[in-house]
């Protein structure tokens, strides 16, 4: 190994997790901040935790019913305009036949 190229190591750094559990490991930095830890995540504690999902379901929802209610105003539209030329069609079908 060449000298003064590679980090110092610190073989007794201590991990801080966000629930308060701390432990040590061998690392190049001193003392590492984590938020989840194997004392609090959900695979290791086998809890189940209740995700608010209400909150994601409802900005879906609420897009949805914004794009059908899009697409059924163009449906319209384009239902009014058929109807219009169809009158129109009759309209010049009648005027060429009396003239």
């Amino acid at each position: 190994m060449k000298p003064k190229i590679h980090p110092t190591y610190y073989p007794d750094a201590v991990v801080v997790c966000a629930c308060g559990n701390t432990f040590t490991v061998g690392s190049t930095v001193k003392t590492i901040r984590t938020d989840v830890c194997s004392a609090c995540h959900p695979f290791f504690t086998g809890e189940q935790r209740i995700v608010d999902t209400a909150g994601q379901v409802d900005r879906f929802m609420k897009r949805l019913q914004a794009a059908e209610a899009y697409a059924a105003s163009r449906r319209k539209k384009k239902r009014r305009k058929a109807i219009l030329e169809i009158v129109d069609e009759e309209e010049a079908a009648e005027a060429n036949g009396n003239s």
